[in-house]
């Protein structure tokens, strides 16, 4: 198993840089350790988080905007002051309906955003 150690105790997200990872969406990694990590992801209206799984679980809080969210099955809209959670292997995915921000949690840490 990889390690990817911790981040800094203190991260200032005026000093990070944003990363595109879509049209319309780029995220910052705010901090992590091997075992869990939070993330800020950014979305413009009509802007895609694909379907997909991944075995993490994942915990999504809504900061802002408005988001058509996927869990499995159910589908609903979602906006500020709203969360979901994503159970290991589940299929999920998102459609920003007006620009917004999420807050990803990742347990164990996406080792696939760190390369």
């Amino acid at each position: 198993m990889i390690t990817f150690g911790a981040s800094k105790a203190f991260i200032i997200g005026d000093e990070m840089e944003w990363e595109t990872v879509g049209d319309g969406v780029k995220r910052k990694i705010m901090g992590y350790d091997d075992t869990i990590m939070l993330v800020n992801v950014d979305f413009k209206k009509g802007s895609i988080g694909p379907i997909h799984q991944h075995y993490h679980a994942q915990v999504t809080y809504v900061v802002s905007g408005q988001f058509e969210v996927t869990v499995g099955k159910e589908t609903k809209l979602l906006k500020a002051g709203d969360c979901f959670y994503i159970e290991p292997h589940i299929m999920h995915g998102a459609v920003c309906q007006e620009d917004g921000m999420l807050v990803d949690v990742f347990s164990p840490i996406r080792e696939d955003f760190m390369q």
